[in-house]
């Protein structure tokens, strides 16, 4: 059985004990949250509006974690216009630990 869920404006195709990075959510290590299904698949298929707000996905905090360095250089030639700026993004580790369609 799986499961496609929205959070951070991404979407993500998770299954039962897999762990995935996301933008940071609220919680400390450890915490329990309810992602939002989109769609649950398997035995129980659910796609229709009133399914979806029964069903839930729920993943326990496992870390929170910085992403790489990305260096954004702006540069502009014959004009001596030089920008360099670093962005480390936060990111939140998850294990997903239920997926119920009810």
């Amino acid at each position: 059985m799986y499961a496609v869920v929205k959070t951070g404006g991404k979407q993500y195709r998770v299954e039962e004990g897999q762990t995935l990075l996301v933008e940071k959510l609220a919680g400390e290590p450890g915490d329990t949250v309810a992602l939002q299904p989109l769609l649950i698949s398997g035995d129980e298929s659910v796609f229709d509006k009133a399914g979806l707000e029964k069903a839930s996905v729920s993943a326990k905090v496992v870390e929170h974690v910085r992403g790489p360095k990305l260096v954004v250089f702006k540069f502009k030639p014959k004009r001596g216009y030089k920008n360099k700026n670093g962005h480390r993004q936060d990111l939140t580790r998850i294990e997903i630990t239920g997926i119920k369609a009810k």
